[in-house]
């Protein structure tokens, strides 16, 4: 299978840098894949499960919060704000997470609070699934 070139970085790590054949990524429209010779493309990544196939054909997942994933010349260049393999979730915190933001939704504030809960939760269950899919 063709590989291409694909960088995964967050603030704090790399997370990968070198060659895939298979990369996905979760976006506003849903899970958006891409193989070698893609098409050029700059794409919003929202909280969800990244999975890639590096070229010796292992899976690797994690979950991603919100990012960008540029495709130019047939190398992807993922930048998010934080990533997480499954063994580095803690499932417990992840859920306290999701309840905390549960709260404060149901708290009736600002559009802007709303919005900020409503990602809080997002996160927190891309984590939950990516915990749980990893075992």
């Amino acid at each position: 299978m063709k590989t291409f070139p694909l960088r995964v970085l967050a603030p704090e790590r790399t997370f990968f840098d070198g060659a895939c054949t298979s990369l996905t990524v979760p976006s506003i429209d849903g899970m958006y894949g891409l193989m070698a010779q893609h098409e050029d493309i700059v794409l919003a990544i929202v909280p969800g499960k990244l999975a890639l196939r590096d070229a010796d054909g292992v899976e690797q997942i994690a979950a991603v919060s919100e990012g960008v994933l540029k495709m130019e010349h047939g190398e992807a260049l993922v930048l998010v704000d934080t990533i997480e393999r499954p063994e580095e979730i803690d499932l417990h915190r992840a859920e306290e997470m999701a309840a905390e933001a549960r709260a404060e939704l149901k708290a009736k504030r600002s559009a802007q609070e709303q919005a900020i809960a409503n990602a809080r939760i997002a996160r927190a269950i891309s984590r939950i699934h990516v915990k749980h899919d990893g075992k």
